[in-house]
């Protein structure tokens, strides 16, 4: 007796859902993902440069760097500047919420800070 192999096309139908519904989040988050990556940068960058300077000259190195970068998640207001142990820690945390559907949203929590770069 031969069998036959293959998919059905309800099978195909549900897999295609699936595989939009995964492509769809995927478009969706990872704008946010890639503005998380580039704000922990600039805030390496921010707390590499420190050198003697004032809370208020970080953060207006943050904020050019911010603008070189295109970043408008978060500002130089949102950073929390402490010293620990003679070094200078900038660290951020801040909520993103993606619409997805309907009534249906994806709430991003993202933090970070230049101890752990």
């Amino acid at each position: 007796m031969k069998y036959q192999r293959g998919i059905t096309v309800s099978g195909l139908i549900v897999w295609v859902i699936i595989i939009c519904m995964v492509a769809l989040l995927g478009i969706k988050v990872l704008p946010e993902v890639i503005d998380f990556y580039k704000i922990k940068e600039i805030v390496a960058r921010t707390a590499n440069d420190v050198d003697g300077r004032t809370v208020a000259e970080i953060r207006q190195a943050f904020d050019r760097y911010a603008d070189i970068d295109g970043i408008k998640t978060i500002t130089a207001a949102d950073l929390e500047i402490s010293k620990e142990g003679g070094e200078v820690i900038v660290a951020f945390a801040y909520e993103s919420r993606i619409h997805l559907f309907l009534n249906v949203s994806l709430l991003l929590d993202f933090q970070g800070s230049s101890r752990g770069h």
